[in-house]
């Protein structure tokens, strides 16, 4: 199943990461270049990063000029991430190009790369809640507490994981069409940013 090698690839990206826990570790993906594999590996490697750039910058006794170069990280990380949810779309585009749809075909909510992204998000959750459940500096309430998350967290992912399934099944048999928009993303462009062209 889709679902069942992207969760794989996801907790290999993850536990690849967590070889280094360093911010700053370059890629090294171990599938083949230009594959949609290796396009879901780096998707949750961005997000990985992501996910530890925002501890980072919660810190409180963070250096404000710190906190500045995180923040503009985190931006190019999110422009990043927008990117490669579109790239996973393109990829599927393309894949289904030869399906005609059913004249009764219906629009999903979401294309299959966003929910693939929440897919991602929700692997690093999992991950960082089990930690939370095996830390031995923290009480029995504590544990008890996160075991409890992870284990609805565990739930969403299998939920998560059928929908998905169910959504390309019904693009394959042509019961539901896929439809892309850029996220035509207005803060990062000097153009349509007004504080930034207004600076010019």
């Amino acid at each position: 199943m889709f679902t069942e090698n992207a969760n794989r690839i996801f907790v290999r990206s993850i536990e690849d990461y967590h070889q280094y826990d360093n911010i700053d570790q370059a890629l090294n993906n171990p599938y083949e270049a230009g594959s949609l594999d290796a396009l879901l590996y780096e998707k949750n490697w961005v997000d990985t990063i992501q996910w530890h750039l925002e501890d980072i910058i919660r810190d409180p006794a963070i250096d404000p000029v710190k906190a500045l170069e995180i923040k503009r990280r985190i931006d190019r990380s999110n422009q990043v991430r927008t990117d490669m949810v579109e790239y996973i779309d393109s990829y599927l585009l393309n894949k289904y190009k030869d399906i005609t749809p059913a004249k009764d075909a219906r629009l999903n909510t979401e294309t299959p790369a966003w929910a693939i992204d929440r897919l991602s998000i929700l692997a690093l959750k999992i991950y960082h809640m089990h930690c939370e459940v095996v830390r031995n500096d923290v009480d029995d309430e504590h544990r008890t507490s996160c075991q409890a998350k992870l284990d609805i967290l565990l739930q969403q992912r299998t939920d998560l994981s059928s929908a998905i399934e169910e959504l390309l099944e019904d693009i394959e048999a042509g019961r539901k069409y896929m439809k892309t928009y850029k996220q035509m993303k207005m803060y990062n462009d000097p153009k349509l940013n007004p504080v930034l062209y207004g600076n010019k």
